[in-house]
């Protein structure tokens, strides 16, 4: 077991769940498994060998099924990579390097090496928005257009949701799905299977709880490529209103739009977001 789970049979239950997941991938796809400094990272890459590479990076508490309902449109244009995110409840490495160090920008090198891929557009969520900005501003000119939806490290991050969801364990899985529809603003009978995978990964995993790094004016102001931002005015993790303005201040291309009673979890973005990645 690896210590990012609270017990051997809750990872394997995970896993199950997970590779479940994996064998309804609705195209054709390669699982690959590239070495980096950080240990094995985990690859579900899709569409023509021959189309430019889009890389996807998911959010904490998740893995690459989160592109379950967006890959069958976006891998007819690209080569899409979805990746596993390190020390995530995925089938990469548990390494959980400190966020405020450049490990993560030298973990994505490692990828990105790995599946021999130069220069690439990223479509990024919530932590895996966290490092595609911090690889974007790290190492500026391999990544070409970058779609991010609820990105962290913009604007301010809401801990007190956390200590909620601490409070809440208590009562089972009644109190975890009160606490997973609150981060996630789903409430309706649709959500269900989403809230339920939810519950069942926070039951069994560990999340992280270092606080991610802030992105200085600075920083953005070296973003010199096409970025969009979607978000949810009602995000009950990061301040979306915060984060929309200082990327419209200080990101040029920037193209910001903020979706009206929507939470962390945004869905049915993807003819949006493959609009703007084919401009």
């Amino acid at each position: 077991m690896s210590t990012i789970y609270k017990s051997a049979s809750g990872e394997q239950q995970l896993r199950q769940r997970y590779q479940e997941a994996l064998a309804a991938w609705p195209v054709p796809a390669e699982h690959l498994r590239i070495p980096t400094r950080e240990g094995e990272t985990f690859v579900v890459a899709s569409g023509p060998k021959e189309a430019p590479p889009l890389v996807l990076l998911h959010g904490a508490g998740a893995n690459t099924s989160m592109w379950l309902g967006d890959i069958a449109t976006w891998s007819r244009h690209f080569r899409t990579y979805a990746v596993d995110l390190i020390g995530e409840p995925g089938l990469s490495a548990p390494s959980r390097p400190p966020l405020a160090s450049d490990a993560y920008a030298q973990w994505l090198d490692d990828v990105l090496d790995g599946l021999e891929i130069a220069t690439t557009a990223v479509v990024a969520t919530s932590l895996g928005g966290w490092m595609a900005l911090d690889h974007a501003t790290r190492r500026p000119g391999r990544v070409t257009r970058l779609a991010l939806l609820c990105p962290g490290g913009v604007g301010k991050q809401r801990m007190g949701l956390l200590f909620k969801a601490l409070l809440l364990r208590p009562f089972g899985r009644r109190g975890m799905l009160r606490s997973a529809r609150s981060a996630t603003g789903l409430n309706t009978p649709q959500a269900a299977p989403v809230l339920d995978q939810v519950v069942l990964t926070f039951q069994q995993f560990k999340p992280r709880t270092e606080q991610l790094p802030v992105f200085s004016d600075d920083e953005l102001r070296g973003l010199d490529i096409p970025l969009l931002l979607i978000a949810g005015t009602d995000d009950a993790l990061f301040d979306s209103a915060g984060t929309a303005r200082r990327i419209q201040d200080n990101v040029p291309n920037a193209t910001v739009q903020l979706l009206p009673g929507v939470g962390h979890a945004i869905f049915g973005q993807t003819d949006e977001v493959l609009a703007f990645l084919r401009k």
